[in-house]
């Protein structure tokens, strides 16, 4: 996969998509673990966003892929927060 990665065509994720990367930008770029947890949190919101389409269609390939990468971050997110409560 290039630089630009997979395209998905969907409305609804083409418009969260640069909500998201901000979001991972802002984790991936903070050293302080309190810091990484809410952005995490702000990413779980936006990830549900993605996780609970509406015009999901579960015969789409952009669909699957769409709920594949929501899931990743979800799951990424999640940990973070869990980290937070262990510090």
């Amino acid at each position: 996969m290039g630089k630009e990665g997979a395209k998905i065509n969907c409305a609804i994720f083409q418009k969260q998509e640069p909500i998201t990367k901000h979001i991972i930008d802002k984790i991936n770029g903070s050293k302080d673990v309190k810091d990484k947890a809410e952005f995490a949190e702000e990413l779980q919101k936006e990830v549900d966003v993605l996780l609970s389409c509406q015009d999901y269609k579960d015969t789409s390939i952009d669909c699957e892929n769409c709920r594949f990468v929501a899931n990743l971050r979800k799951r990424t997110a999640d940990i973070i927060v869990k980290v937070k409560k262990l510090a």
